[in-house]
């Protein structure tokens, strides 16, 4: 699958990952030395992540039930948890700088497909 900005028409991720599970949402991105350009991490249902245990920054985009961008958390470094977004309902995690790559923000739609 790959996740396209609707709004900007620019692509987000090629490769995206689906965490739905409670295992793979518990484990998300751990044990990863680095999240390559291109590849992202879709976790759902999901309204908070956090970045223990990881060896990286990531970009974070909040997504509501239509796919619309509710809030973003740029580069969120190692050991940090994101504040929880009350509409959101699924997370996509992404390499730091793909959310400014992309000119993702607030209200934009998503497509992940």
């Amino acid at each position: 699958m790959k996740a396209t900005d609707l709004t900007s028409g620019k692509e987000l991720a090629r490769e995206v990952a689906v965490a739905e599970t409670f295992l793979s949402r518990l484990k998300g991105l751990l044990g990863k030395k680095e999240l390559p350009p291109g590849e992202a991490l879709w976790i759902k249902p999901c309204s908070s992540v956090h970045s223990f245990g990881m060896k990286f920054p990531i970009d974070v985009v909040f997504l509501d039930r239509d796919m619309r961008v509710v809030a973003v958390a740029r580069e969120l470094k190692p050991g940090r948890v994101s504040a929880p977004r009350s509409r959101a309902r699924s997370v996509l995690e992404l390499p730091a700088g793909a959310i400014d790559s992309a000119t993702t923000d607030i209200g934009n739609r998503i497509e992940i497909a």
